[in-house]
């Protein structure tokens, strides 16, 4: 099994940037399509952006498109997102996601792994 932990939420201003990040243990990264996804409260969990194994391919919600970006450093066994031009309806807590890299990554049906989530608000 892996085990995932996300780190770099918080409270930043309407505007601003932040840089999550997620670091597994247990197995290598390589094994898996990685996916960030986020809850507000009373919303359903959505899948905001997924990451192919190697990196080659990326899948980006409307709702984030231009704003966000996700990446993945293998050697580090680890998944980034970082958020630009935050808005207060990006706030949620944002959990990253693995499932096995034979499946869809951009399907929001499969990630059997998951971290504990990172709470990000953004002010108005």
């Amino acid at each position: 099994q892996v085990q995932l932990v996300e780190s770099g939420g918080g409270l930043v201003q309407a505007g601003g940037s932040l840089r999550l990040s997620c670091a597994a243990s247990g197995r290598t990264l390589m094994r898996y399509g990685m996916g960030w996804f986020r809850q507000a409260p009373g919303k359903e969990r959505e899948l905001v952006t997924a990451i192919s194994w190697n990196g080659g391919g990326t899948y980006y919600a409307d709702s984030v498109k231009g704003r966000f970006t996700i990446s993945r450093d293998n050697a580090k066994n680890t998944v980034y997102l970082q958020m630009n031009s935050l808005k207060p309806e990006d706030t949620a807590v944002y959990y990253c996601a693995a499932k096995d890299r034979l499946l869809a990554y951009s399907d929001y049906r499969g990630y059997n792994y998951w971290g504990q989530g990172t709470q990000v608000t953004v002010s108005s």
